[in-house]
């Protein structure tokens, strides 16, 4: 049987047919979807879990491995870094029960801080890695990845790119294969490194490296494709789908799903039976300099960007050097919009606040809240990753308590996920070298920005069981904050109190906002703690409107102005009743609907 799937959810199929026990992930985008599909499955089959960060997850799954079960960790591109002290000493111990891992890498980053290729970091963590190019190369290769992980004693990473997590495919449905779990036996001298084991697995990985590169020449997942030999195009993952677009039958192909260790035997009998060679890669030249350092002639890098996606219309844009024209179908339906906070999101009342600071620094994190930078708020001056508004925050605090120059305070922004993630390291350097920085926790009672995962706040697993629900306010005070104070941000004037109080202190303190997004399914929790939230809806008086636009300043989607009449307008369709509106009018020409 035959099913069409997103290369996310063809990865879950091969997890699940390859008798993985465990599973661990933190939400990033592209990599989202295959543990939500996990979650799905019966626990008597597999547990799948949310981490509160990457390097959890694959802490876990090192676990699991070595008790003797099949394990599997996903992350996004950035994700890697934060996991990448234990998968680079995992290569070193190896594993018991098989070992995979997805890196879902962003060419042309969509949602992402950057656009890093982690091919880099197989190869520099002398791990192998598979590229599929489609949703049922994703199923084939994670079952592939399962037998060489046991069969070479080493962990194996697959790189999967956006288009390949969100495209679809028909995917060959197959049955669960048991594996079972093995045995656990102590093993200190491979499980235990301390640098005397250590030295002595290094060597052992080499010698891995070595047979599977042998492998790579013959596998496969590295082959040829001989059509017209004038043009030879050397291609993975992706790439070879948008080549053959391209170039169809006129050239001959390369494809190479085994990436690292990269082949040489078959690159040079490549080379041989073609005139011209194109490599064709996203991101960085990875194939390019290994194909170079054989001694054969090629084209990369010098043809086609360094950077984004290598789409069919970059490539015969970089071939023939003419831009390509889109379609007049396609400009109709193409709207440019600009990134903003849904209506009703507890953020807007915050950003719309804390904009108006003056002599502030504000230091920002990654999720929603990130849009906070953006017009109308414009109420963010840094942000880097995952955790670090906290800690960066700290260090421009410190600076500027040096400078008797600068009268400035910082604000550090960070949202509830991301402070379970990583910024709780950062709030307990505040403390301990006792920082004057504001913090300030948008607590949205869920993992807002990928897509409403669970995460330690809310009470609830990936599986939908109902467990212990963290309290950042109990956390905080127990990391040594003794200044807390938790409010509602769709109150303006709570807001406003707030920061007067905590930017008055010189000692640290933590602001908690406390509402649910606007778009969250609520839990019985959210309904006895927010009750008659999201339950009302707000309208405007034209007859009092005196058309300032300070409504439309607060950045609701909700909220448009009739030039014709001059007057504000408010779409009873988005309309959530936050009210932060209404507390904006200066006429209160914004009024409740009476039910």
């Amino acid at each position: 049987m035959k099913k069409l799937m997103t290369g996310d959810e063809a990865i879950a199929r091969g997890v699940f047919e390859a008798g993985v026990k465990f599973a661990s992930a933190y939400p990033g985008t592209p990599s989202t979807e295959i543990l939500e599909n996990l979650s799905e499955i019966d626990r008597k089959y597999l547990v799948a879990e949310w981490a509160p960060n990457e390097k959890v997850a694959l802490e876990s799954a090192i676990g699991a491995s070595v008790a003797g079960a099949r394990s599997f960790a996903a992350m996004k591109h950035v994700g890697l870094n934060v996991a990448a002290d234990p998968f680079f000493t995992a290569a070193y111990s190896g594993v018991n029960g098989g070992l995979v891992l997805v890196t879902a890498d962003e060419p042309g980053q969509f949602s992402s801080q950057n656009e890093q290729d982690n091919r880099n970091l197989a190869k520099a963590a002398f791990v192998p890695m598979f590229e599929p190019a489609d949703s049922q190369e994703c199923k084939v290769m994670v079952k592939a990845a399962y037998e060489m992980s046991e069969e070479y004693d080493t962990p194996v990473i697959i790189r999967m790119t956006t288009r390949v997590c969100h495209s679809k495919g028909l995917v060959e449905i197959e049955d669960r294969e048991e594996v079972g779990i093995k045995k656990w036996e102590k093993q200190p001298l491979k499980y235990v490194m301390v640098p005397a084991n250590a030295k002595v697995r290094k060597q052992y990985v080499f010698e891995r490296m070595e047979k599977l590169f042998d492998y790579s020449n013959s596998c496969e997942w590295n082959f040829a494709e001989y059509n017209d030999t004038k043009i030879g195009v050397v291609v993975s993952g992706d790439c070879y789908l948008y080549a053959k677009e391209v170039f169809g039958d006129d050239a001959s192909y390369l494809k190479v799903g085994f990436s690292n260790p990269l082949p040489d035997k078959l690159f040079k009998e490549f080379a041989g039976k073609v005139d011209k060679i194109y490599v064709i890669e996203e991101n960085d030249p990875i194939m390019e300099t290994h194909i170079k350092a054989l001694g054969i002639k090629c084209h990369g890098k010098d043809v086609f960007p360094s950077h984004g996606e290598m789409i069919p219309e970059v490539i015969r844009r970089s071939i023939s050097g003419k831009e390509v024209p889109i379609f007049d179908e396609a400009k109709e339906v193409m709207i440019n919009r600009a990134p903003t906070f849904c209506a009703g999101c507890p953020h807007r009342g915050f950003f719309y606040t804390l904009g108006k600071r003056k002599n502030i620094m504000i230091s920002g994190d990654i999720g929603c809240y990130t849009l906070g930078y953006g017009a109308p708020y414009n109420a963010m001056d840094m942000t880097l990753c995952m955790g670090a508004s906290i800690s960066m925050g700290h260090g421009a605090s410190q600076v500027f308590s040096m400078d008797e120059n600068q009268d400035v305070k910082v604000v550090s922004v960070i949202g509830d996920s991301t402070f379970f993630h990583s910024g709780i390291n950062s709030l307990l350097d505040v403390v301990y070298n006792n920082s004057s920085t504001v913090t300030c926790i948008l607590d949205n009672r869920i993992t807002g920005m990928t897509g409403q995962q669970q995460n330690p706040g809310t009470g609830f697993t990936a599986q939908g069981q109902q467990v212990t629900e963290v309290d950042i306010e109990s956390v905080v005070r127990a990391i040594g904050v003794k200044n807390i104070r938790r409010i509602n941000p769709n109150s303006l004037e709570e807001v406003e109190a707030a920061l007067d109080w905590a930017l008055a202190l010189d000692e640290p303190s933590v602001i908690i906002t406390w509402w649910p997004c606007a778009l969250k399914i609520q839990s019985e929790s959210d309904k006895e703690n927010f009750p008659g939230s999201f339950q009302s809806k707000y309208f405007v008086d034209e007859s009092v409107c005196i058309g300032c636009r300070k409504c439309t300043k607060t950045g609701c989607p909700a909220i448009s102005f009739k030039k014709e009449i001059k007057k504000s307008s408010i779409d009873p369709n988005k309309c959530v009743g936050c009210s932060v509106c209404a507390q904006v009018c200066p006429v209160k020409a914004i009024r409740k609907v009476e039910k």
